[in-house]
């Protein structure tokens, strides 16, 4: 208790002290451009900037219906139970038949060829990216915005969500084209050959290749791991980020956690009162998330024992990636038995997503971002509890795997300049709610631009 009311007087009492100074700031580490490519491949390597498209053979689709027609029985789930043992076999046979009868193949190659794509090679690893421009006169000013999705997600989350977010208005003095990259080792884009291509290193990757294409200076947006992703570019290249805003905000170091503790005996030291119960009772967030998180000690510790599994078989593969979506998406869809799914999506975009990891064989190598994170290495950097002065604007959905009030996220984000709080919506936000996003998004770089002409001498 003692140390609790430390950190009470230091935060509260003395909100001009430098807590770091008492807590211990980490220094920000420093990256060279390590190369995660074959060794060979250095010598010779192509820098241009390629175009790419999707393409569904018909041996691939042949192979995929066979291997989901001649699955083994299904064991049946427990009586009376949703989705509190994962996905519920009830359940799972339509979404197989779907898949294997019903998706339109050669419809939703042409839908994911919808938007401009390409590859470039950066520091040894081919990365693909969706490369979307604004039609809007030449006179307006358009800014460019690095866009990150995460696990079990792919750049399907944002096909909604773009034509949205580059929409030009009459009320705004810019437009956004965005670049929206398959982080590396997911999808079309190359994995690492060797260990250490954790968040923190992808940050670097993608930083680079926001300058491949002419960006020394940028937005960033990210949720699940595209968030973790851009806080690190955030705090890695604060003068290069010209605002951050997220879907999944995290405050992580020694005095966050104590201050979060702290507001378990008493909630309004922390958070508004409305909104307490998406923090406290402390235990019961706890647990939720010790249940649902399963899969992450997995893949920390496994994930190329468990892609085996994931990379034999299209049914396990979708019902492990869907009860992920299930649970991501609403909590109370734990104890449905369909899992919700149609409440809030249509089938063919979900599928869509797991077409992505299928064709790509890259359930392993995405699933390794938690071994390559979640290590000594990584929290010993402790990127997630630097501070960062970059602007940065977050929006809550009612259902987001975790919040944190602004009095916690302050402490990584200086500059925090608004929480939207929503009172709908779960943790695929850009693909739930496309529009309300993009909004928020357009709204957080407008603000942005305010703020660096307000702080013209801010220096960084």
């Amino acid at each position: 208790m003692e140390v609790i009311f430390k950190v009470f007087f230091v935060y509260f009492v003395m909100p001009n002290v430098d807590c770091w100074s008492i807590f211990g700031k980490p220094s920000v580490p420093r990256f060279d451009h390590v190369w995660w490519g074959p060794l060979y491949s250095k010598y010779h390597n192509d820098t241009s900037i390629r175009p790419f498209e999707v393409h569904f053979d018909e041996e691939m689709i042949n192979d995929l219906r066979y291997r989901l027609k001649t699955h083994r029985p299904f064991t049946p789930p427990l009586e009376g139970v949703g989705f509190e043992y994962g996905f519920n076999t009830d359940h799972l046979h339509g979404w197989v038949d779907y898949w294997a009868d019903q998706y339109p193949f050669q419809q939703q190659e042409k839908f994911l060829n919808q938007y401009p794509q390409f590859k470039t090679n950066i520091q040894g690893l081919d990365i693909h990216f969706l490369w979307v421009k604004p039609h809007v006169p030449p006179t307006m000013e358009v800014v460019p915005l690095l866009v990150m999705h995460g696990w079990p997600g792919s750049v399907r989350e944002f096909y909604e969500f773009l034509p949205h977010l580059t929409a030009g208005s009459i009320h705004r003095d810019f437009a956004i084209q965005v670049i929206a990259p398959s982080l590396p080792g997911f999808g079309f884009s190359d994995a690492a050959v060797r260990p250490g291509l954790g968040a923190t290193e992808m940050a670097v990757v993608l930083r680079n290749l926001m300058h491949r294409l002419g960006f020394k200076k940028f937005y960033v947006h990210g949720g699940d791991w595209g968030a973790y992703i851009g806080l690190s570019i955030a705090t890695l290249y604060p003068k290069e980020v010209l605002g951050f805003h997220t879907n999944l905000p995290v405050s992580i170091s020694p005095l966050a956690v104590a201050i979060w503790v702290l507001g378990s005996v008493y909630p309004p030291l922390v958070v508004e009162p409305r909104l307490a119960n998406r923090m406290y009772p402390l235990l019961s967030h706890i647990y939720w998330l010790t249940r649902e998180t399963g899969y992450l000690h997995l893949q920390a510790t496994k994930p190329d024992s468990l892609g085996v599994a994931m990379s034999d078989s299209p049914s396990g593969l979708l019902a492990y990636i869907f009860q992920l979506v299930s649970t991501g998406s609403r909590r109370k869809f734990y104890y449905r038995s369909d899992g919700g799914f149609d409440e809030l999506y249509t089938r063919a975009e979900l599928i869509d997503n797991l077409m992505i990891y299928w064709i790509t064989n890259s359930f392993t190598t995405s699933s390794r971002i938690y071994a390559e994170t979640l290590n000594l290495r990584n929290i010993n950097m402790a990127v997630f509890a630097i501070p960062t002065p970059v602007p940065t604007w977050t929006i809550h959905a009612k259902d987001e795997i975790i919040y944190q009030s602004p009095t916690l996220l302050r402490l990584k984000f200086t500059n925090l300049l608004n929480s939207t709080i929503l009172d709908t919506g779960g943790h695929f936000l850009a693909l739930e709610k496309p529009e309300l996003l993009a909004d928020d998004v357009q709204n957080g770089i407008a603000a942005f631009r305010s703020w660096h002409r307000q702080n013209k001498k801010n220096k960084y």
